[in-house]
């Protein structure tokens, strides 16, 4: 009686096992930083797309209701709460009509990083103006609106000119921008390797 030849065992040896976890160990630690980055500008762009929606949303409210709206931004600890309100007794947005409840909100006071983690409204040192050559100072006010720190619109569709500025837990730096004259909001960010902001 014959015997078929002995043949391998199927399956891997434990130094092929080790060979394949360091190579996909290896892999991983190559692709973390270049996925990071990614989830950082993904984090940081829908932050400013989020805000530039707001400003719109009250555009409209304003037009819809025939009043004044304002997107209001208020210190909140070391950050910024901020929410929608719409004049409630014809006398325009005012603050003490706020703090009162005569001018309500009508969407909740939220902070940009509940919604989009390790972004703030904030202005990265050393980043220059939007418009500017020169560097904005650090602690510069990121949300510059005003006195009253609230985007106002009319129910002719015009606004308070200003910029809003984030900034991602990497550094990188976002501007919300509304022109006056027209209501128009715009992106924009600063692409640190060519030092100039860049629309988006």
């Amino acid at each position: 009686m014959r015997y078929p030849p002995p043949t391998a065992a199927a399956g891997f040896s434990l130094l092929e096992s080790l060979l394949a976890v360091a190579l996909l160990t290896l892999t991983a630690a190559m692709a973390t930083p270049s996925v990071l980055r990614g989830l950082d500008d993904a984090r940081g762009t829908s932050a400013a797309r989020h805000l530039a929606g707001l400003a719109r949303l009250t555009r409209a409210q304003a037009a819809l209701r025939s009043v004044s709206a304002g997107l209001r931004f208020e210190r909140d600890g070391d950050g910024y709460g901020y929410a929608v309100y719409v004049d409630g007794n014809g006398n325009g947005l005012r603050r003490r009509d706020v703090r009162r409840g005569v001018d309500p909100a009508i969407t909740p006071i939220e902070r940009i990083g509940d919604r989009f983690t390790g972004v703030t409204i904030g202005v990265v040192p050393g980043v220059p103006d939007l418009g500017d050559d020169e560097a904005m100072e650090t602690g510069s006010d990121p949300v510059r609106l005003g006195r009253s720190d609230t985007l106002t619109f009319s129910p002719f569709g015009t606004a308070t000119s200003g910029t809003i500025f984030l900034r991602s837990e990497q550094g990188r730096q976002y501007a919300v921008r509304v022109l006056g004259a027209t209501g128009r909001t715009r992106i924009f960010e600063f692409r640190h390797a060519a030092g100039a902001w860049t629309p988006r």
